[in-house]
Parts: C-alpha cells; sequence; structure tokens
C-alpha cells in the first residue's frame, strides 16, 4: 500500500484552463454590482465584481471571528455559480490583453508537442505503456506483445482515454490487471472529481463486463485471482458530493459477475473500525489481504489476513497509527515489511505471520542516514535512497544482501524498478530539471543499464545550467534549494523568477523535468525548488518540524529561500514570483500576506487557505496531522488564525499582483477555500497590482487535466507573471 495518495497534494498541481472562456458581454453579472479599481502599473483598468458580505460570525474558544464571505461555500447556489462567472469575466479580459499571452502559448505548445512514452510494466502476456503523441488531452495506454519476457513487436492501443468524453475532460485515473493478466479494472474521473467509476473489461475482447461500479473514492483496486477485487469507497455524503463531509472509508470486495450492491462490505462498517482512510491490497503470491487503515494523512493500523484459509480472520500487525507501515512482500509464512516505527528514515524488517507483532521484527534493510523507498521486482529489493533529495540506488537480495549500487547518469531523479517477482528486466526513468527523462532497462541479474528510450523532448539541456544550493532559514537550518537557468543568465537582480514550494503531508519535491517548466526556462525565467521543512526529504523528523504548531517554520524556509535568490542577485523583488499547489497554495498565501513586499507575483493554485474551516469539507479533516484543527485547542486555534490566509489579508496593504488558480470540481480542496481569499485580497488590496481569481470549468485538483487546458492555463500563468514584471515584450 502506497499511503502517499491520502495526501491532499499533487506535487505539480495543474489547474487547467477553460476551452470556453466567458467574456463580459457573455455573462450576467446583475448580481454582483462592479467596484472600479486602479490596476496603473499593469496599464489596465480593472472593475473587480462587487462581492457581497454576510453577517456570518463564528465563536472560537470565546473569539468571535467574521466569515463574511460564508455564502460562497454554497456550490450549488445560482449566487455562487453569477459570482463565479462575473469574476472569470474580469480575470479573462485581463489575460487576453497581455500583448505576447498568444507568443507563450505558441511556446508551450513547442515543448510539449512531442512523443512522449512511459516506462513499461508488465501484465499477462503483454507489455503495457503510456504514450502521448504530442498534444493529445490524455494519454493513450498501449500493450505489445512478450516474448520471452521482453517486449517485441508491434503495439496496439488499448485504452484511449480521449474517445471517454468529446472534450477531454473524462480521464483514466488508474488500472489494475488481475492476477493471470486476462482482466483488467480500471477508474475514470469525470471533470477532475476524485469521485471515480470503475469499470471491468476483458483483456482480449477489451469487452466490458457487467456494469460500472460507481461512488468510488480514495481506491486503489486489488485483485484476488480472477474471481474478482478489493475497493475503497465512503457513502455519498448529504448535501454537495463536491464539499460535504466524508468521514469512514470502507473497503469492499467485488465479485465478478455481481452487482455493486451484493459488494461484500470487508472492514469499516463498524465504529470501532471508522478510519478516514482505508485501502486493501493482495500480496503478490495471493495469499495475503493486507488492510491499512488511518485517521489522518500520516500513520496507519495494520492488518493481514491469510487468503488460503477461508474461515481466517485478520490479525493485528499493529493497533496504533503511530507509524507508516505496508506489507511489502510475503514468501509462505515469512512477511516482509516496510516501516518508519523506531526509524525515521525507514526500515525493512522481517516477520513471521504467526507471530507479526513489532516485538518481533528483524531488520532486513536497517535504517540509514537517508530516507528509503523500497519495492521489489525480479527476486530483488530495490532501495532509493534520498540524499540531499537526489535519487541513490542499492540492490538487495531476498534476504537483505548487498548486491550493488545502480549506477545513475547523475544527479536527479530515479524512479520505476518495481516488477513481477520473476521478471529477469525491469525498468526505471531518470530525469531532472533540465533533463527530460530517459528510460533505462536494467538487467537484475548483473545491475547493468542500457537505454531503452530516450526523450523525443525539443528542449536542450546543454544550454543551461542546474545547481543545488544550501541556504539558511530563520533558525539556522540547512535548506537545499534548486536553482535552474539557461547559461549565460546575468545576475544583475532582473532576471523573471518562479520560486516554488510545497513544504507538507512528508512529500519530497525531488528533481524532475516538466514541459511547463521548460517553457519558462526557454522564455529566459529562472525556476527555483526549495526543500522545505514539512516535506519528507529528511524522514519523519523533517516533516513533523513543519506541522501543526511548527508549520511557520514552512513559511520561514519559503521567505529565506526568496531572500537567498535576492541576495545572491539571481532576481529582486520585482522580478520574483511565488508559485504553489494545494498545501503549496497554502503556503504561497500565508507568505504573501506576512511578506507582501518580498514578491512582485504570487500564484496560490488549488489551495488550503482557510484554515480554521478547511477540516469540514470533504476528507479534509484527515490533514489534521500536519495542520491541527482551530476545534482542537485554544492554542491551536490562536496558532491557526494567526497565518490562516483569507483570515490575513490586511486593509491597505499592498499585496502581490496575484493570479488565484482553482477548479469547480476540486472535491479535495474546495474552491470556496480560493473563492473567500480572492474576495478578501480584491476587498482589501491597497496599491495598483491586480487581483485576479481565474476558476476552471470542468476541472477537478489537478490529476487529469486535458492537454489543451494546461497550454491555455500556464499561457495565462506566465503572461500574468511577465506583465506584472512590467516585461514589455519576449
Amino acid at each position: 500500500m502506497k499511503y502517499k495518495i491520502l495526501s491532499l497534494a499533487l506535487v505539480a498541481s495543474l489547474t487547467g484552463c477553460s476551452d470556453n472562456k466567458p467574456t463580459p458581454s457573455e455573462v450576467n453579472i446583475d448580481t454582483p454590482t462592479a467596484t472600479e479599481v486602479d490596476a496603473a502599473a499593469a496599464g489596465f483598468q480593472l472593475v473587480y465584481p462587487e462581492t457581497r458580505k454576510d453577517g456570518t460570525v463564528d465563536t472560537y474558544f470565546e473569539t468571535l471571528v467574521g466569515d463574511p464571505y460564508r455564502w460562497l461555500e454554497d456550490d450549488r447556489s445560482d449566487e455562487t455559480a453569477a459570482w463565479v462567472a462575473a469574476q472569470n469575466a474580469v480575470t479573462f479580459g485581463y489575460l487576453e490583453q497581455i500583448p505576447y499571452r498568444e507568443q507563450i502559448e505558441q511556446v508551450l505548445e513547442k515543448q510539449i508537442d512531442y512523443e512522449k512514452v512511459s516506462a513499461p510494466f508488465i501484465e499477462g502476456d503483454f507489455s503495457y505503456f503510456y504514450k502521448n503523441d504530442g498534444l493529445q488531452n490524455q494519454d493513450v495506454l498501449y500493450r505489445q506483445p512478450l516474448v520471452n519476457g521482453k517486449p517485441e513487436g508491434d503495439a496496439s492501443v488499448f485504452l484511449d482515454p480521449n474517445k471517454f468524453s468529446a472534450d477531454g475532460t473524462t480521464s483514466l485515473s488508474g488500472i489494475s490487471f488481475s492476477k493471470t493478466g486476462q482482466l483488467a479494472a480500471y477508474q475514470i474521473s469525470e471533470g477532475g472529481s476524485d469521485w471515480r467509476k470503475i469499470i471491468i473489461i476483458d483483456v482480449k475482447t477489451l469487452a466490458q463486463k457487467g456494469e460500472p461500479l460507481v461512488d468510488v473514492k480514495f481506491s486503489g483496486i486489488s485483485w484476488r485471482g480472477d474471481e474478482g477485487f478489493y475497493y475503497s469507497s465512503y457513502d455519498k455524503p448529504e448535501g454537495s458530493e463536491l464539499s460535504a463531509k466524508t468521514d469512514q472509508h470502507k473497503v469492499y470486495f467485488h465479485t465478478l459477475g455481481t452487482p455493486q450492491s451484493a459488494d461484500a462490505l470487508i472492514f469499516g462498517g463498524t465504529p470501532e473500525q471508522k478510519h478516514r482512510y482505508v485501502f486493501a491490497e493482495v500480496s503478490e503470491d495471493g495469499r495475503y489481504l493486507s488492510i491499512g487503515a488511518a485517521v489522518s494523512t500520516s500513520g496507519n493500523k495494520l492488518y493481514i489476513k491469510d487468503l488460503s484459509k477461508p474461515e481466517s480472520q485478520l490479525v493485528t500487525v499493529l493497533d496504533h497509527t503511530d507509524s507508516d507501515t505496508e506489507l511489502l512482500s510475503s514468501d509462505g509464512e515469512r512477511l516482509l515489511l516496510v516501516t518508519n516505527l523506531d526509524a525515521p528514515n525507514k526500515r525493512v524488517v522481517e516477520v513471521s505471520f504467526t507471530d507479526p507483532a513489532p516485538a518481533n521484527w528483524k531488520d532486513l534493510i536497517p535504517q540509514t542516514d537517508n530516507v528509503l523507498d523500497v519495492v521489489t521486482a525480479g527476486g530483488s529489493l530495490f532501495a532509493s535512497y534520498m540524499v540531499d533529495a537526489i535519487s541513490q540506488v542499492k540492490q538487495f537480495d531476498m534476504q537483505g544482501k548487498l548486491l550493488r549500487e545502480i549506477a545513475l547518469p547523475g544527479p536527479g531523479t530515479a524512479s520505476g524498478f518495481g516488477g513481477k517477482a520473476k521478471q529477469e528486466t525491469v525498468y526505471y526513468t531518470f530525469t531532472n530539471y533540465k533533463t527530460p527523462g530517459t528510460i533505462f532497462s536494467l538487467d537484475v541479474a548483473t545491475g547493468s543499464s542500457d537505454v531503452y528510450r530516450k526523450s523525443n523532448s525539443p528542449f536542450d539541456p546543454e544550454l543551461y545550467e542546474s545547481e543545488q544550493v544550501f541556504y539558511e532559514s530563520k533558525d539556522g537550518t540547512k535548506i537545499p534549494m534548486i536553482i535552474t537557468y539557461k547559461k549565460g543568465t546575468p545576475r544583475n537582480g532582473k532576471t523573471p523568477t518562479i520560486l516554488y514550494g510545497y513544504g507538507g503531508f512528508n512529500i519530497s519535491l525531488t528533481p524532475y523535468f516538466s514541459s511547463v517548466n521548460a517553457t519558462w526556462l526557454e522564455l529566459g525565467g529562472v525556476y527555483a525548488v526549495a526543500n522545505l521543512r514539512g516535506g519528507g526529504e529528511y524522514g519523519k523528523a523533517w516533516h513533523d518540524a513543519g506541522t501543526k504548531m511548527q508549520k511557520q517554520n514552512v513559511f520561514d524556509d519559503f521567505i529565506a529561500a526568496a531572500e537567498y535568490l535576492i541576495a545572491e542577485q539571481y532576481t529582486s523583488s520585482d522580478y520574483l514570483a511565488i508559485r504553489g499547489g494545494s498545501n503549496g497554495g497554502l503556503l504561497v498565501g500565508a507568505v504573501m500576506t506576512q511578506r507582501p513586499e518580498l514578491f512582485k507575483v504570487a500564484l496560490p493554485a488549488v489551495g488550503v487557505l482557510d484554515m480554521l474551516r478547511y477540516h469540514t469539507f470533504t476528507a479534509g479533516a484527515g490533514w489534521a496531522y500536519d495542520y491541527g484543527t482551530s476545534e482542537d485547542s485554544k492554542e491551536m486555534f490562536d496558532y491557526l488564525l494567526g497565518y490562516s490566509p483569507v483570515h490575513n489579508v490586511t486593509v491597505g496593504v499592498n499585496h502581490p499582483a496575484t493570479l488565484v488558480t482553482t477548479g469547480d470540481h476540486d472535491d479535495r480542496v474546495v474552491p470556496a477555500h480560493s473563492f473567500k481569499f480572492a474576495a478578501q485580497l480584491q476587498e482589501k488590496q491597497a496599491g495598483p497590482n491586480p487581483v485576479l481569481i481565474r476558476i476552471e470549468t470542468k476541472a477537478g485538483h489537478g490529476a487529469g487535466t486535458p492537454t489543451s487546458k494546461i497550454i491555455e492555463q500556464y499561457a495565462d500563468i506566465f503572461g500574468f507573471t511577465l506583465y506584472n514584471m512590467d516585461v514589455k515584450s519576449l
């Protein structure tokens, strides 16, 4: 089980862009009256829609807190819909007058328009891989016959998500094959929602088997033989399915040929088994079912059942949520677990199923100074370590004996390596901020790697520099940051720069290539990524140092990154933009209200921005490990109130030029966060910097965003950024 999918985060959050942009003449803005705002610095006269204020006041520990824009939380109301339309009309009216917006779009198309292919994976008699011809809205899943265990011959289309919907907004969000590889179940997301449908097909004929399963959320699909599979979901909430709270996750077993109403409830149906996130996975040998149960995005209980004995019960491995622990592999009664229990950087342990309590665990791969992630393939364990956010990979046998270190092309991120137990060849991808992903094949027996597929990207990495620096945060902590730019870029403080950060949920920002970021570099910009506390780059201690009442550390780390870039003359406050999505949107919202003079442009995407109420929407209560909640204690409430972006917009302050982005189908971080933050900024902004909100329709938290929308969105983001840095032409 990979518990990272519990996070609210998508590290590289995308919010897309509307195919049908409303214009002022097309939108009824009678409901919100207009307020004229001087935006002289941008050379454009803005008229913001006036946002109605109500008298909502909440009491927290005898403290009264106004919430005048509470009505914007109702995503089903006509008034909210009118407000969204009016805001989009103003936003797109502004964006469309930027003189080089179309030029940026052309550069984006050039950088994105090349054949992109994923590393292959083996299922049954085929090798599968994803491919995008260039500008296809969704990646297409192909398959290729296996000959002597290796893919050979012509590849053919297996699933084409571009045919799921006319506008490309229905995406393939996961697929799982039965143990024989003869059946497959795949999930689709409509309009970017986290609510999914599961469709079952015969792999040979591609014929659909039975009716789709509906109302599935935060779920894997794990097959038991070919008879059926385990999946997870919540009861459909009362009220809006896009914003109403979901709290009790349940595991079901679906037997092929039966209706969904007959699915067996396996775990989560009793008060004792109530958890916000529950996941089930069958071991590769088919013998064990493991169930992980969590109340937050960090820490899980673990239960295992012997499927070879029909009457067997779940055996408790861990009855607390003080660690992240999962079943890695099994061989008879021997279990291998990967855990951070008593090992903040993780370790692999072995134990017998007959008595799997932690007291009986024996280290197989002990903890080291670097964070461990491990997968199995070809009868080996492939251990990936993060060394200052850079990959190091070692191969062990199943008894924990070190076989070799895998030679990588250079500093960057190597991902993949997983596969079936009998595979002789595995695949991995290597990339960094200036190097498009190259796929390698690795011979498990010898550890030797060969280039399997080079990237066709038009981006030339030889023209760019990417350097890692370490700077001091406010409390003296050393923070790594990777800065990428075109060779010969002058250090004169006048280069447009985007500083990106996340800092939460144990998520690590490791170097990866992005055609979108390549466009920014091609335009002459600097792209900097800071590895803030709250992430997972240095293990659990690094994560915990950016949680709850230490969350300010994350903001201080980001502010110090900006100050470093300015001090070293990579840029200056007049040419510095900050960007982050989801938890990173919170990061941007917090620092732009704490140090508004430090940045010229702020780009918060799908952000968690109302820290007093985030836990009342969808699965937000599960983020309390990182944030705490306003109900926990007066001390916690006061701390959250002290940095909550919605509550810390100050009258009379000239905040940075701000483009808030969100999606109307975001049911992870509901768009009301962004709505209320934008309303506060527009009401209280002093000075000429524009404050706009761009609300994508038929889009969610980011996953599955069509390529066409990505191109439009980033043309707007980069155009807005450069325009407000007073860049006259490209």
